[in-house]
């Protein structure tokens, strides 16, 4: 009994490390248009999972849904827009690389140009004080000649 108790719990702790992996069934396409727009409009949007990865280019469980939802939007007869903005309206501005111009998303479009423009407006500075400086007092000659 005690045998048949010990290979009871081998079993089951096998089975509960035993790895799981997730296979998800090949997309259909009914056509080379229509793969051709599933890729350029999963190019366009960001996992939210990955953060800093296309759904096209992720990996993770998610994208893999996300990107049935979108080839099935698709196969209903929804334009990109309507597909961004079903994808939107459940994951938030986020899942675009592009977000539209608002007020919630104008700070994304200024400031890097205003970063930008400071670190121009910064470096000038400095560039015209030290010829300013060295223009007052010019370095006194090093007497190598070379």
């Amino acid at each position: 009994m005690n045998g048949l108790r010990r290979w009871l719990l081998s079993v089951l702790l096998a089975c509960s490390v035993w790895p799981v992996t997730a296979t998800a069934a090949p997309l259909v396409f009914s056509d080379t248009g229509q793969e051709a727009r599933f890729h350029a409009l999963t190019a366009e949007l960001r996992c939210v999972q990955c953060q800093n990865q296309s759904l096209a280019d992720s990996d993770a469980l998610i994208a893999q849904d996300m990107r049935r939802q979108v080839l099935t939007l698709m196969q209903q007869g929804q334009s990109d827009s309507q597909i961004r903005a079903y994808l939107v309206q459940r994951y938030g501005q986020f899942v675009l690389y592009r977000p539209a111009l608002s007020a919630a998303t104008i700070a994304l479009w200024l400031v890097p140009g205003l970063l930008l423009i400071c670190g121009a407006l910064l470096a000038w500075r400095v560039i015209a004080r030290r010829q300013h400086l060295l223009a007052e007092h010019p370095l006194p000659p090093s007497g190598d000649d070379w």
